[in-house]
C-alpha cells in the first residue's frame, strides 16, 4: 500500500468530516457565494497558519502523554516583546522577531526542564507558565497593544511571496520540519515509545529526561514563532493575542487523531484537524453566528473528538 492510499486510510473519517464541512458551506445559502473564494480561502489558510504552529508542538507533547497549556500566553508575550523591542527601543524589525521566538523558546526551555528533572505533572507546570507569560505581557505593555506598521514587520504575517500568504508558507516550513523530526530522528521514536510507556523506555536505555526536555522546548518555539506571526498581522503586540489559542491547538490535535493518553497520533492528522478548526471558525463567521455560541459549538466539536479516542482506545483495549 502506498504511503497516500495508507494515508486517506488512517484518516478516513476526519477527511470524511472536512469534506462534508467544505460541501456544507458551499451549498448554504449564507455562504455559497463567498466561502471557495480565493480571498477566502486565503483567510482560511493565513488564520489557521499560526494553529498549525502550535498543533505541530502540541501533537509530539501529547504523543507524550502530556499537555501544553501555556503556549496561548506566550504567543501574547512574545509578541508584545517583540513589538516593544521594535517600537520602544528602535531595534531593527528582524532582532525584535528574534527575541519574540527567543522569549517562546526560553519558556519551553523552562517548562521541559521542570518537567524532566521533577515528578510535577505537565498540566500543573504549564499552568504556572502560562500565568506568568500572560503577566509578562500585561505587566511589560501596561496592558495596552503596542502598535508597530513598518513594512518590514508586517511582512511576517500580513506580507506574501509570490502571491501567497507569508504565513501559509512559514506554516509549510513548519509541517515538513516537524514531520520529518516525528518520523526520521531517533528521538522522534522515542517521543513514542516515551509516551507509549514511560518506565518500559526508561529500561530500554531511553533519556526519558531528555525527550520531554525537546519537546516542551519544541513547543515553545512554535509559540514564540506563532506569536511574532500574530502580532505582524495585527500590526501589533497584545496581551490578549493569544487567549483560547492553546484550546484550539489542542483540539486540532484530538481530531485529528492523536490519542490523550499518548503513545500515538500522527501530524498528518493534525493537518486535517487544524483545517477543520479553521474551516469550522470561518463557516461560523460567514454564516453570522454569535460569538458567545462560537465557544459552545467548538466545545462540542472537542468533546466529541475526546469521546471518539475514549471509543477507539476501548476498542484497541478489547
Amino acid at each position: 500500500m502506498t504511503k497516500v492510499k495508507r494515508y486517506f486510510k488512517d484518516n478516513l473519517g476526519i477527511i470524511a468530516a472536512l469534506a462534508f464541512m467544505i460541501l456544507f458551506l458551499y451549498v448554504f445559502p449564507r455562504t455559497h457565494t463567498t466561502f471557495l473564494t480565493k480571498t477566502n480561502i486565503f483567510n482560511v489558510l493565513r488564520q489557521s497558519s499560526t494553529n498549525l504552529m502550535l498543533a505541530c508542538g502540541m501533537t509530539m507533547v501529547i504523543i507524550l502523554g502530556g499537555i501544553d497549556l501555556s503556549v496561548g500566553s506566550i504567543i501574547a508575550m512574545s509578541g508584545v516583546l517583540g513589538a516593544a523591542a521594535v517600537v520602544w527601543h528602535g531595534m531593527p524589525e528582524i532582532v525584535g522577531i528574534i527575541i519574540a521566538i527567543m522569549s517562546g523558546v526560553i519558556f519551553g526551555l523552562l517548562n521541559g526542564l521542570v518537567i524532566a528533572k521533577t515528578q510535577i505533572p505537565p498540566f500543573i507546570v504549564t499552568l504556572a507558565s502560562m500565568n506568568i507569560a500572560k503577566g509578562i505581557a500585561y505587566v511589560y505593555s501596561g496592558g495596552k497593544p503596542i502598535r508597530c506598521m513598518t513594512d518590514a514587520w508586517k511582512f511576517l504575517g500580513a506580507g506574501y511571496v509570490a502571491g501567497i500568504p507569508t504565513p501559509v508558507i512559514t506554516m509549510t516550513i513548519v509541517f515538513i520540519v516537524s514531520v520529518l523530526f516525528l518520523n526520521r530522528t531517533r528521538i522522534g521514536r522515542h517521543i513514542y515509545a516515551v509516551g507509549g510507556n514511560d518506565t518500559a523506555a526508561k529500561f530500554s536505555g531511553i533519556s526519558t529526561s531528555k525527550v520531554k526536555f525537546v519537546v516542551f522546548s519544541f513547543s515553545g518555539l512554535m509559540a514564540g514563532l506563532a506569536g511574532i506571526t500574530i502580532a505582524s498581522r495585527l500590526y501589533s503586540g497584545t496581551c490578549t493575542s493569544g487567549d483560547g489559542a492553546e484550546m484550539d491547538a489542542i483540539a486540532a490535535v484530538v481530531v485529528g487523531g492523536t490519542s490523550m493518553s499518548g503513545g500515538s497520533g500522527k501530524l498528518g492528522g493534525t493537518l486535517i484537524g487544524v483545517l477543520i478548526i479553521g474551516i469550522l471558525n470561518n463557516g461560523l463567521n460567514l454564516m453570522g453566528v454569535n460569538s458567545d455560541w462560537q465557544y459552545i459549538i467548538k466545545g462540542a466539536v472537542i468533546l466529541l473528538a475526546v469521546y471518539t479516542d475514549f471509543l477507539r482506545s476501548r476498542k484497541k483495549a478489547g
